[in-house]
């Protein structure tokens, strides 16, 4: 599906939600964790190294290069695997993900952005043509507020109350690292993760100027705030979240992105 403007610019995906092939949630009764996969935070390498582990009575929801669904029939319905924690709440009860250990991966905003901007132009090569000025329209003519990947990471991952109700969280920019401290956490033998989608973009902060900047700024605030990002990489531990790695400030490259 093409949703297209007047301008001419338009965004490409399966869906209306643009989450057809989208990586997934995976709840495992048996090691009593839920992962929450938040759009293009290298969800699907994650997946794919947890998938090993699973055990019969576990359950997935994805619909990347396979389809498998939750056995919930207003979340199955979704199509997507990109479930909230206000959305499977209600499904495994506030005892459960009380009892298990929640966690997720979040990404510099600005890196998203920019991967988000080239991956819903992938067909029409617009960002390609002219990344940046396809990103500023994108925000003042497309205006794609309702889009699944490009709502704020916080909003997957909070309670009705605004706060995040994971227990831990990695990082993108340092995501084996993260990954082997969740692994070491819920008892797992940890893996390498898959590396692939290599993009060729290189720096993200090549593509921003200061208006554009600005506008991205505004768009994701409270990701910002949350978990402790700035344009130029991360600016602290955010304060009450449990991150499974250090800091650092160089982007990543090459996550199987989901």
């Amino acid at each position: 599906m093409t949703r297209a403007t007047a301008s001419g610019y338009s965004i490409e995906s399966g869906s209306p939600s643009g989450a057809t092939r989208s990586s997934g949630m995976i709840v495992s009764h048996y090691h009593q964790f839920v992962f929450f996969a938040v759009p293009k935070t290298g969800t699907h390498s994650i997946r794919r190294a947890l998938r090993p582990h699973l055990a019969r009575g576990d359950l997935e929801q994805v619909a990347l290069f396979e389809d498998r669904q939750l056995p919930f029939p207003d979340l199955a319905a979704l199509r997507h695997g990109h479930i909230s924690f206000q959305q499977i709440q209600p499904a495994l009860g506030t005892a459960t993900l009380q009892r298990y250990f929640k966690f997720a991966f979040v990404r510099n905003p600005f890196d998203r952005y920019v991967s988000y901007c080239a991956f819903i132009s992938r067909n029409s090569g617009q960002f390609m043509a002219a990344p940046r000025d396809f990103m500023k329209r994108v925000l003042t003519e497309l205006r794609p507020d309702e889009h699944l990947l490009f709502r704020p990471q916080w909003e997957f991952i909070s309670d009705g109350a605004g706060v995040i109700a994971m227990d831990g969280l990695g990082r993108f920019e340092n995501m084996q690292e993260g990954f082997d401290g969740i692994c070491n956490r819920i008892g797992l033998s940890g893996s390498i993760l898959a590396r692939s989608n290599e993009s060729g973009r290189g720096d993200y902060r090549d593509y921003y100027d200061d208006e554009l900047q600005s506008m991205v700024a505004d768009v994701y605030s409270a990701d910002l705030r949350h978990f402790g990002y700035e344009f130029n990489g991360i600016r602290q531990s955010a304060a009450g979240l449990d991150f499974f790695q250090a800091t650092g400030t160089a982007p990543a490259t090459g996550w199987e992105q989901g």
